[in-house]
C-alpha cells in the first residue's frame, strides 16, 4: 500500500497494519461529527475504507456522515467523499496498474431526449451521461437529474442543485461511471454529489375527511380488483418460479429450493402456466424435467412430497457458477455488454464474491424490469 495516506503525521496517521481507530483518532472523528449512535460495525468498514481507498479523514478527503433510517430505526452512516476524491483514487489506482485513464466528452440530454455537449439553457438537463475509458475499455454511465437533486422544504432545489444543475448532474454521472471502472477501489463509499438527495425532506402527506357518497378506502376491495398477490401469491416466491421457469440449470433450481425453503416460501402458491402451484411442489418437478434422477442422495421427495434439502449434495461452486450462467445468459439475450461491471452497483462487490442468492435474485429483478 502506499505511504500517502500515512504522511498525515503524529497520533493521527493511520497504518497499512491498522485493525482499530486509536484513541486519538476516535476523538476526531467524534469531533467531525460521528456521535455515539455509530456502531463499530461501521466505524471498522470505514477504517478498511480509508485503508483501501487511500482517503485522509483527517484531510476530509472522506467522510462519515449519520442520516435516520427509518427501517433500521436508528442513524445509519455512509461514507462519503468528493467527486475530487474520487479522481484521485482512480488516478492512483490506473497509475499502479499501468493503465491509461481518459473521458469522452460530457454530454447533456434535454425533456425530449436530445443529446447536447453543452448545456446553455436555464433549466435543468434531464440527464448527463460521463464515459470513462480505462485501458481502452469505455464505461458509460447516465445519470437523471431527477433522482439526485437535492431539494428543501417546497420541493426546490436548494444548494449548487439550485446554483449548477448541469455541473451536479455530470458529477453523479462521473461518480457511476468511476465506480464501474474502478470496483474494487471505489466500492462502499459515494460521493456527497450523489448522496445529497438523501436529505431531502420527506414529502408532505394531506389529510381529508371522506366526503358524504364517497366508499371507504379501506374497505376490503372485491375479490375482482384484487392483485395476483391478492389471491395468496406473493410476489418473492412467483420471483422464484419465474426463474426456475427460464433456467435450464438443475442445480439453479436446487439452489433456488434452498433460497425458498429458507426464507419459508415453500408453501406460497405461484402461477405457473396459467395454474395455481404451490412453490415447493413446482421446483421439485421443475427439477425432474431438466434431467434425469441423480444417485440416492436423499435428493427424493419424502412421503410428504418435501425434499430434504440438507441432503441434497449442490457444491457452492456449482451453484454459484450457475447463478453468475444465469445471470449472463439474460444479459446476452437482452443486449447487457458487460454485465459484470453493470451488476456491480446494485451487488455491492464482484459477481465472484456474491452470494448466489443476491445473484439470482437481481436475475429475477432484471427479468421482470424488461418484461
Amino acid at each position: 500500500m502506499s505511504a500517502e495516506i500515512t504522511k498525515a503525521g503524529g497520533a493521527l496517521a493511520i497504518r497499512a497494519d491498522q485493525t482499530a481507530w486509536t484513541p486519538e483518532q476516535a476523538a476526531v472523528l467524534q469531533q467531525s461529527g460521528i456521535d455515539n449512535e455509530v456502531t463499530s460495525a461501521e466505524l471498522s468498514s470505514f477504517l478498511h475504507l480509508c485503508q483501501r481507498t487511500q482517503l485522509d479523514p483527517f484531510s476530509r478527503q472522506i467522510y462519515l456522515i449519520g442520516r435516520y433510517d427509518r427501517k433500521a430505526g436508528r442513524k445509519v452512516f455512509t461514507p462519503q467523499t468528493s467527486i475530487d476524491g474520487y479522481r484521485v483514487t482512480a488516478h492512483r489506482a490506473a497509475s499502479k496498474a499501468g493503465h491509461a485513464l481518459g473521458y469522452e466528452d460530457t454530454l447533456w440530454c434535454d425533456e425530449s431526449g436530445q443529446w447536447r455537449d453543452v448545456w446553455l439553457s436555464d433549466k435543468p438537463p434531464a440527464a448527463a451521461k460521463v464515459v470513462v475509458v480505462r485501458n481502452g475499455q469505455r464505461f458509460p454511465a447516465v445519470a437523471k437529474y431527477a433522482e439526485y437533486v437535492q431539494r428543501g422544504k417546497e420541493d426546490k432545489p436548494i444548494g449548487l442543485w439550485g446554483k449548477m444543475p448541469a455541473t451536479m448532474t455530470a458529477k453523479c454521472a462521473e461518480a457511476l461511471a468511476l465506480r464501474m471502472a474502478f470496483p474494487h477501489d471505489l466500492a462502499g463509499v459515494y460521493t456527497a454529489e450523489e448522496m445529497a438527495q438523501a436529505d431531502n425532506p420527506a414529502p408532505e402527506r394531506h389529510l381529508r375527511k371522506v366526503q358524504p357518497g364517497e366508499g371507504d378506502p379501506w374497505a376490503t376491495p372485491p375479490e375482482d380488483a384484487r392483485t395476483p398477490a391478492m389471491h395468496g401469491r406473493s410476489q418473492p416466491a412467483q420471483d422464484i418460479a419465474d426463474v426456475a421457469a427460464q433456467t435450464s440449470n438443475r442445480a439453479a433450481v436446487q439452489g433456488l429450493y434452498r433460497q425458498a425453503n429458507t426464507d419459508g416460501l415453500l408453501a406460497e402458491t405461484v402461477k405457473v402456466d396459467r395454474e395455481l402451484l404451490e412453490l415447493g411442489a413446482y421446483l421439485i418437478a421443475r427439477g425432474q424435467q431438466l434431467s434425469t434422477p441423480p444417485p440416492p442422495t436423499g435428493d427424493e421427495p419424502s412421503e410428504d412430497g418435501v425434499v430434504d434439502v440438507d441432503a441434497v449434495d449442490v457444491p457452492e461452486d456449482d451453484e454459484h457458477a450457475a447463478a453468475v450462467a444465469e445471470l449472463r445468459a439474460f444479459a446476452a439475450e437482452n443486449g447487457i455488454p458487460d454485465i459484470d461491471a453493470a451488476a456491480y452497483p446494485h451487488l455491492g462487490a464482484p459477481l465472484d464474491d456474491v452470494a448466489p442468492a443476491a445473484i439470482r435474485a437481481l436475475t429475477a429483478q432484471l427479468r421482470v424490469s424488461a418484461a
